[in-house]
């Protein structure tokens, strides 16, 4: 009962309306049009005159008192077939931008034409689009978004042909001589129209002649609008709100960043888009999970213009919309790897070593970026050594004059990571030469107890080198200092030794210990000498005395069960190079 109330209320509106402007009440009406649940009590005489397709109809019809017409498939619906009727009855109506389009389809959808009377509606609406409504930009994207809904009888009789043209010419003719402030003020005109028809004005744009940058601010003004929760504003604010997108969305967005990829025009050698627009077009395909072939392309860009791209250009890609996950590494791998790749390219080019590219200035900004870039994304709990050294590893070693901002990514990432080993502290420091660091830097290793000793070393035999050679700890490595590291590497396995031969005994010395704790526990009227030899003492002194390290750290062969062991670290060896 309530759908029928509903219906009726809908229904009624449109049958008064038509009884105040039929020209005459006295004739009744002998044919009811139906269009979706409007129903229109009309005379077939009037509709006739004007509608070579009613006409058709009623003649076809097997009953030739034809009463009911079923028009739902008219373009515009009800409201637009209101007023072809009006046309029919001579009733004025007004003719603007927004139902030109529509009222032109209906009319072709009619055969209202003026082959079939004379001044019919379809030649009234093509004199008001060429007249008024394509006589502007605004006009003609008005006219284009509107035909939206009218496909695809609006490409049929060119109407959206024509508007592309006409947006694409003035959108040429603004960009190059601008008529009003700002200057790029067509670019949010066209924004408005859907991706296809969008797609269209471009491609109009392109064959005008367009320049890249034209292009490129007409998708930069599009995208913003487009996926507003995506990418970031101009101003390079991210969005603040946390991002949750059903899967419909998902696909349409994802769909919709898939044709925006597919605009952007072959870059030359001045780069039309600015990076952190692409950054954040990758981020979003990211998040979106678009294919392959649309990440690569983004990733192909971003690795051309690497040399300009700065570290928070990189942390755009790193982290979630939220700023508190980490993202997939491999798209700023793949980045870093193409723009190393394209510079051995040029470097084979010129004559060089492809295993080495050429020392240019854009690789030492790509090296600098990088190396900072490491040192913000080295605080996040989830990096692995792996993919910390796998980053650090795709610049050539000849990229870096100095290793001081890889080491101080690496002495973030050790004091981030407090709980790892040895050998895992060397594995992160493996990707640094230590003799490629300042003298500052130098002084800040020896000191710093995160670094595993061999580092340290390495920075204590360069330093006491440049030294003597009174190179003041600022030239670059001399062959002396170079040679030496063979040197290194056997003082560091002696001094890993050294360490391994305490732990044991350090170890041993807790064992009985808690031996002893046990027995006094069991027994509290006997009482354990502690002068009195035991086996596990007496194989602690027989260790003791084969400890190579006897003169380079506590001799340990005295040491007696129950007593105190002390533990400081062995007086370091003083390495003379005299």
């Amino acid at each position: 009962m309530a759908a029928h109330t509903k219906i009726t209320n809908r229904v009624s509106p449109a049958m008064e309306r038509t009884g105040q402007w039929v020209f005459s009440q006295d004739i009744p009406a002998d044919i009811l049009i139906q269009v979706g649940e409007a129903k229109f009590p009309l005379h077939k005489f009037l509709l006739v005159a004007k509608s070579n397709y009613i006409r058709r109809l009623i003649l076809e019809s097997k009953d030739p008192d034809t009463t009911r017409l079923d028009l739902s498939n008219i373009p515009g619906g009800a409201e637009i077939f209101e007023k072809a009727i009006k046309f029919c009855y001579g009733v004025n109506f007004e003719i603007t931008v927004h139902n030109v389009a529509a009222l032109r389809c209906a009319a072709e959808y009619l055969e209202m034409t003026d082959e079939y009377c004379d001044g019919n509606l379809a030649g009234r609406t093509d004199d008001f689009l060429v007249q008024v409504a394509l006589t502007s930009l605004s006009g003609a994207v008005v006219v284009l978004k509107s035909c939206e809904d009218l496909l695809p009888i609006a490409e049929e009789i060119n109407i959206v042909q024509r508007c592309v043209e006409l947006a694409a010419a003035k959108a040429c003719n603004e960009a190059n001589f601008p008529s009003r402030s700002p200057p790029n003020w067509w670019t949010e005109e066209l924004s408005i129209v859907h991706i296809t028809f969008f797609a269209k004005i471009i491609a109009s744009m392109k064959s005008r002649g367009a320049k890249p940058l034209t292009i490129a601010s007409a998708i930069i003004t599009y995208t913003e609008r487009a996926l507003p929760d995506l990418v970031r504003d101009r101003s390079g604010n991210s969005v603040t709100a946390s991002i949750s997108i059903d899967t419909s969305a998902r696909i349409h967005q994802r769909e919709l960043l898939n044709a925006i990829v597919s605009l952007l025009p072959v870059e030359t050698q001045r780069a039309s888009f600015p990076i952190n627009f692409l950054s954040c077009l990758l981020r979003a395909a990211i998040f979106l999970e678009n294919d392959d072939v649309c990440k690569k392309q983004l990733e192909k860009r971003i690795s051309a213009i690497l040399e300009h791209v700065t570290v928070d250009d990189l942390l755009v890609l790193s982290y979630t919309f939220d700023g508190e996950r980490l993202f997939d590494l491999e798209s700023v791998r793949r980045i870093i790897s193409g723009f190393v790749e394209k510079e051995k390219s040029v470097s084979v080019f010129n004559g060089g070593d492809f295993r080495e590219p050429s020392l240019t200035t854009a690789m030492l900004r790509v090296a600098k970026t990088v190396d900072a870039y490491l040192g913000e994304i080295a605080t996040i709990p989830e990096l692995s050594i792996s993919k910390f050294n796998g980053i650090a590893n795709l610049v050539p070693k000849n990229a870096r004059k100095v290793d001081d901002d890889l080491y101080r990514a690496i002495d973030i990432y050790l004091k981030a990571h407090p709980n790892l080993d040895e050998i895992e502290r060397e594995k992160v420091c493996s990707v640094m030469d230590p003799l490629k660091l300042s003298y500052e830097a130098r002084v800040h290793a020896s000191q710093n107890k995160r670094l595993p000793v061999q580092i340290v070393l390495h920075a204590l035999y360069f330093d006491q080198l440049q030294i003597r050679s009174d190179k003041n700890g600022r030239s670059t490595p001399t062959p002396d200092a170079i040679s030496m590291r063979s040197q290194v590497q056997a003082d560091v396995s002696l001094a890993k030794e050294n360490e391994a031969l305490r732990t044991e005994l350090l170890q041993m010395k807790a064992y009985i210990s808690d031996i002893q704790n046990k027995n006094q526990v069991g027994s509290t009227s006997a009482r354990i000498n502690p002068k009195k030899p035991t086996f596990f003492s007496s194989v602690s002194k027989k260790l003791g005395k084969l400890n190579p390290f006897k003169h380079g750290s506590k001799d340990t062969s005295h040491i007696e069960d129950g007593n105190d062991v002390d533990l400081t670290k062995p007086r370091r060896r003083r390495f003379s190079i005299s």
